[in-house]
């Protein structure tokens, strides 16, 4: 064996690679320089300060010094105050909970609120804990009892094979198939919505504590007491299962409660990447071990750990605060999406401000979404460049090490990273660090360490390289500022030949030379001076040429602009004596530009000249670099980055074109530019292969303006293989530059040589995106073809669109914790809106107005939290609606949505914005297209395939409105418009890329019917104004109180004794539906005389009904009579009354069962049977959609006066299923205790203070 193994030591300092950027080095030349005297603010999803390497510095100090939940989701009502009473306080729960002698709480007062456990459970850690939890307290149970109803239904059969059932056998007999029926129900339907805890607050005279009640008996003694983290930096598992560690903060002098946990495991993995430390083991340290961290949680658990404006504007207002009381010299921020554009928002703003006012460095991963440029995600593409944009790379050591790769590739940067330019030209990528590593995760995972890569790991080893570099200078007595520690990064990265300049920037981090950098220039002038850099007429961050439309020789303008560090507080003599001569270069021939350039503190402009003639096709890229004429050595203090595109124009007949024999090492990239034919609207991308399977990464991206990089791009992976070609379609608008991106997975061993063809296809449409409108009638547009392709035209409806009014808007100030240094109040406009589905559906809430829009947003929040009508949270949702989808069941619901700005007027200005509620269609439904009007009209032949071989003439087409056959308002939630999508193309890649948006706008049909001549006309005008009073009269019956509604009952009857309605308005009074009360195996008292009169109404109605007439009535399929529709009416009436009279007879009969002191049921069994069977003429029990409410309620007492739980409990079932009530859900864990289905009862009373919360949640 010895033989066999030739290196059997591992590879440990390649886990965490610290080597490729020289750290490993620097620090064993300077020990004490490892982060140091130096805290780093990590933006993420929240930091375990429980996780391996994560307790203390090298130095001896707490890591995690401060630890703080920005989203909202840990916050708690604390604001109910309790005296205990015995030692005892009864919780918002129900629970008693013992104080325990040993807590010190001066005044006596404790702070109450719940908090849903799921609400800070990660998604990984709620799935792991809803499967134990059913594996612990459900499975075996149900098992237990199915068995036993299978047995009791296999017995009864048994006992009855040989005879023809009875009445009494056949309930029994459905009794025992509906108990396993409810369990099998119960197991399907199964659903975990985690445990509620009371939380309990006090101040014990020096600082806040809180203990969360995680027990079953409320021992509070038995539960962790925790004091403010900032104050004891003491942290918790939540319960031992969970192992989830959590934290306390205290707002608004304890009116809130703030849990800290986690909301993934991604923060405390790039936590450890910064500043990790493992005293035994050094090669596991991060990269600064010696610097602390505070920990601001960005992403929102509620959200699956996305990060919105309001937990991102906290973050930054608690850095600002924190500044007040200590140094906060560097911020890592791991996160980002893409933002539309890039020169405002309220989110860069504020980015801007703390570099440029406070002076923290600010790092961000650059993104993951190569390898196409322009890629780079927002906030690292933010206007005014605050931010250092990290890039990732990954080294031959970490292929070995970390990925098990069978051999060593050369160092690059991984295909995913992303690429520059911005979408304004500006660099994107300033450098790169490793971007992976196997370092710890949070203690919830269970796990000692996990792999994880991304730019968002090469943001904290570059984070933790600036922590580094600063603990050197401070020790050092040596000033600096983020823009030095940039400039220094930059001019001293060690360039990765080979490697474009979109993907590395300026190339690899090199610790050593940074910190010689800063040691050599940091008393030059310019060391507190960025320069601001616009370019254009728009203002761009730099140069990007990539049009069809550009001239061969253009001029560009260019602004440079001085800004100091925290310039309001900068001498007017440091501004007034600032000047500095500048030597321009830029390496490119095909750039003029001018020599020299003298700066004073305003903004010079000067012009250069771009000339691409000779320019070949593809990307160059290069800068123009402005130096110090005094220090040219110290390299450029600027960089105006210039990036042109020059495409190749498609031209030809087939619109096609291919290369032969490419060949592909791991990671090779090719880059091809196109100009598009003006009909093209999608392309076809043919690869093949005589080698085994290559992995290759295909990204195709047009840039649309002022929208985002992925607006019109198609990112995937394929396996092209010698047997099989791979095919690629995807869309292409004609008037944008197509890039095309074709690379080599870098891990992918081995060379490929491939051969690949791109051709253009089209069939474009006059309306690219059609509005229809019902009552417009025929609309009418016409496409034309590319190369002459057929056409079939397909339009599929899949979505309907409801649009809501907010019923209620409200602003006002919030918190302290939302005010901007020193004393911006952030407003909050809180919408609600209301709506009911009749129906199933799965839906999506969009607040249009500000949908799609984070960090670009002139808005901070648009959070949205989706309730039922018991307050039961169901959803939450924020910028990306097509992110938030929840499958609701019918009833009533109601959406409150948060938008935040500190301008209380702007907020003014948007509350009657209505949201858009999508709902998705049961079945798609499509329309009709055709190829001229009058079949269009007529609704004759439809448009099929056709050929399309004259380019040059349009092909009309004609979209008939929407049959009524085909989508009824009336049948369906309730829907303004309906959306979909059209297709053109026959050819099935053009279908699945060449696809376009439908929106069909309703309207209603439907009209107040009018009369039919068949009323009766002898009636004279007293006759119908004596009626009119008896119906006023009879309405206002049901609303009278019992002595009043007799009064006016006797006299209504003795008048019109054969009204049914009357006696159907008084039993709304003596027996109320609402008030019922449900049967209870614990003891009930009921009245007598009012059963007995509650008999009396019943009985006079029904003996006045003929119940043969109605049951004919009920068979007959066709009436005749010329008076069919009065006699129907009538009829219907009769019907209605007289099955609601059984109903209440027969709930009075069982009541009086009850009714004696023994509560003993007597022997009126037989008229209650009776009376059940004449119920079951007229409706069918079994068919449970179709009960009313009144013979739902006799259902209930039928069953339970015959004890046949089974039935009880799944009519029961049916009266929560329709209206959810909580007084209904407490009955039903008492049958499910009484049918000793203790499991069941346990699990739903534990949902009970989810299901049913007494408060809506805070945001």
């Amino acid at each position: 064996m010895s033989e066999i193994i030739n290196d059997a030591e591992f590879p440990v300092w390649s886990l965490l690679p610290k080597k490729e950027t020289g750290v490993v080095s620097f620090l064993s030349k300077y020990p004490t320089y490892d982060g140091r005297g130096i805290v780093i603010a990590i933006l993420d999803s929240g930091i375990d300060p429980g996780a391996p390497g994560l307790q203390e510095t090298s130095d001896g100090k707490v890591k995690v010094i401060e630890r703080f939940d920005c989203s909202g989701c840990g916050d708690v009502n604390t604001s109910t105050k309790v005296t205990p009473v015995d030692g005892v306080i009864t919780s918002l729960t129900g629970k008693k909970l013992k104080i325990p002698s040993s807590w010190n709480n001066p005044d006596n007062v404790y702070r109450l609120g719940v908090k849903h456990a799921f609400d800070l459970y990660p998604d990984r850690l709620k799935d792991r804990v809803k499967s134990e939890y059913k594996k612990k307290n459900w499975e075996e149970g149900h098992r237990k009892c199915v068995s036993e109803a299978t047995r009791d239904v296999i017995t009864f059969e048994a006992k009855q094979s040989s005879k023809n059932l009875n009445e009494t056998d056949k309930l029994e007999k459905e009794n025992l198939d509906v108990k396993l029926d409810i369990l099998n129900c119960f197991e399907k339907k199964f659903n975990d919505i985690g445990p509620v805890y009371d939380c309990i607050l006090f101040h014990n005279g020096d600082h806040w504590c809180c203990c969360i009640d995680t027990s079953d008996d409320g021992d509070l003694a038995n539960c962790k007491l925790l004091g403010e983290y900032s104050i004891t930096h003491e942290y918790a598992p939540l319960t031992s299962t969970d192992n989830l560690n959590f934290s306390i903060n205290v707002h608004e002098n304890g009116d809130i409660l703030e849990l800290v946990g986690v909301c993934s495991s991604h923060g405390t993995h790039v936590a450890s990447i910064a500043s990790g430390y493992f005293p035994d083991s050094p090669e596991q340290n991060g990269v600064a071990p010696g610097a602390q961290i505070v920990s601001l949680t960005i992403g929102d658990g509620r959200l699956g750990s996305m990060e919105t404006g309001t937990a991102l504007m906290r973050a930054m207002i608690k850095i600002i605060e924190l500044k007040q009381k200590m140094d906060v010299h560097v911020i890592n921020m791991s996160y980002g999406e893409h933002a539309h554009w890039v020169d405002s928002g309220r989110i860069g703003d504020l980015i801007n401000e703390i570099v440029n006012k406070y002076g923290v460095t600010w790092v961000s991963s650059a993104g993951n979404h190569g390898p196409a440029l322009n890629t780079i995600s927002t906030p690292s593409d933010i206007f005014n460049e605050p931010i250092i944009s990290i890039g990732a790379y990954v080294s031959p050591e970490m292929m070995i090490a970390e990925y098990a790769m069978r051999q060593k590739l050369p160092g690059t940067p991984y295909t995913w990273s992303s690429r520059g330019p911005t979408l304004d030209g500006g660099a994107g990528v300033h450098v790169c660090a490793p971007g992976g590593a196997i370092t710890s995760v949070p203690n919830f995972t269970l796990r000692y360490s996990q792999l994880m890569n991304g730019t968002s790991m090469a943001s904290p080893h570059a984070a933790g390289v600036v922590c580094v570099l600063l603990s050197g200078l401070v020790q050092q007595k040596v000033p600096s500022s983020p823009y030095i520690v940039r400039r220094a990064l930059e001019n001293t990265a060690k360039f990765i030949e080979g490697v474009e300049v979109p993907a590395q920037g300026s190339g690899l981090i090199q610790v050593e030379k940074a910190y010689d950098y800063l040691i050599n220039y940091n008393n030059e002038d310019d060391r507190d001076v960025r320069f601001q850099i616009h370019c254009g007429s728009s203002n761009s961050k730099g140069i990007y040429l990539r049009s069809r439309s550009y001239s061969s020789s253009q001029s560009y303008k260019i602004s440079i602009e001085p800004h100091f560090l925290n310039s309001d507080e900068v001498e007017a003599s440091t501004k007034i004596y600032y000047n500095q001569k500048f030597v321009l270069s830029c390496d490119a021939s095909y750039v003029s530009y001018p020599s020299h350039l003298d700066l004073a503190n305003v903004a010079r402009t000067f012009a250069i000249k771009i000339d691409t003639d000779g320019l070949s096709e593809g990307l160059h890229c290069t800068s123009l670099n402005g130096y110090d004429v005094k220090l040219i050595e110290k390299g450029p203090l600027f960089k105006i980055p210039i990036t042109i595109v020059k495409p190749k124009e498609m031209t030809g007949s087939k619109y096609q074109v291919k290369y032969s024999k490419i060949n592909f090492k791991p990671n090779t990239i090719k880059r091809h530019y196109f100009a598009l034919p003006q009909s093209a609207t999608w392309a076809v991308l043919k690869l093949s292969s005589n080698e085994d399977t290559g992995r290759f990464v295909i990204h195709a991206s047009q840039l649309v303006p002022r929208q985002y990089c992925k607006a019109l791009e198609t990112n995937k992976t394929l396996a092209v293989t010698s047997k099989s070609d791979a095919v690629l379609s995807f869309p292409v608008k004609s008037d944008l530059i197509l890039e095309l991106v074709i690379a080599k997975y870098w891990a992918n061993i081995g060379e490929s040589t491939l051969d690949y063809t791109l051709t253009f296809c089209g069939v474009k449409p006059s309306q690219p995106s059609i509005t229809m409108h019902a009552a417009d009638g025929i609309h009418a547009l016409e496409v034309k073809t590319l190369q002459g392709e057929d056409i079939a035209p397909s339009i599929i409806l899949k979505n309907s669109v409801q649009i809501i009014k907010p019923v209620e808007t409200k602003i006002s100030p919030l918190t302290s914790r939302d005010i901007i240094p020193p004393g911006r109040q952030v407003y909050e406009l809180i919408l609600t809106y209301n709506f009911t589905l009749s129906k199933p559906a799965e839906i999506s809430p969009n607040l249009s107005l500000l949908s799609s829009m984070l960090y670009e947003s002139e808005f901070e929040s648009q959070f949205w939290m989706l309730y039922d009508s018991n307050k039961q949270l169901l959803g939450c949702g924020d910028a990306y609606p097509e992110k938030y989808t929840l499958k609701l069941d019918k009833g009533d619901y109601n959406i409150k949505i948060q938008v935040r700005h500190d301008k209380k007027d702007y907020l003014d200005k948007i509350n009657e914005a209505p949201i858009l509620l999508s709902q998705k269609l049961n079945a798609n439904i499509n329309m009709d297209t055709y190829l001229s009007y009058t079949q269009a009209l007529l609704g004759g032949k439809k448009a099929g395939v056709t050929n399309c071989s004259n380019i040059h003439t349009p092909i009309p087409l004609y979209i008939a409105p929407l049959a009524s056959d085909k989508y009824s308002l009336k049948s369906n939630n309730t829907a303004h418009y309906l959306t979909g999508t059209v297709t053109y193309a026959k050819d099935e890649y053009g279908k699945k890329a060449d696809v376009y948006p439908f929106k069909y706008i309703l309207f209603d049909f439907s009209q107040k019917k009018s009369s039919n001549g068949s009323g009766n006309s002898e009636k004279t005008k007293l006759d119908e104004c004596k009626e009119a009073i008896r119906d006023i009269r009879t309405q206002f019956l049901a609303k009278m109180d019992a002595t009043t509604a007799t009064s006016m009952y006797e006299e209504l009857t003795k008048d019109y004794p054969e009204h049914l309605l009357i006696h159907s308005a008084y039993l709304q009074v003596i027996d109320p539906l609402d008030k019922r009360v449900l049967p209870s195996f614990k003891k009930q008292t009921f009245s007598v005389e009012d059963l007995n009169k509650v008999l009396i109404v019943c009985n006079r109605v029904l003996s006045g009904i003929n119940q043969e007439s109605v049951l004919v009535f009920m068979a007959t399929k066709i009436d005749l009579r010329p008076d069919a529709t009065k006699f129907k009416s009538s009829m219907e009436q009769q019907k209605n009354i007289y099955i609601e009279c059984l109903a209440r007879k027969g709930i009075a009969l069982c009541r009086l069962s009850l009714a004696e002191e023994k509560q003993e049921i007597q022997d009126n069994k037989e008229d209650i049977a009776n009376t059940w069977k004449a119920l079951v003429k007229f409706v069918d029990p079994t068919d449970l959609k179709t009960l009313t409410s009144h013979v739902m309620y006799f259902a209930i007492w039928h069953a339970f006066i015959n004890k046949h739980y089974g039935r009880l409990l799944k009519y029961t079932l049916k009266l929560q299923e329709d209206k959810p009530n909580e007084d209904i859900e407490k009955k039903i864990i008492e049958y499910c205790k009484e049918l000793q289905w203790e499991h069941v009862a346990k699990h739903f009373q534990r949902n009970l203070p989810s299901k049913f919360p007494s408060a809506f949640k805070p945001f």
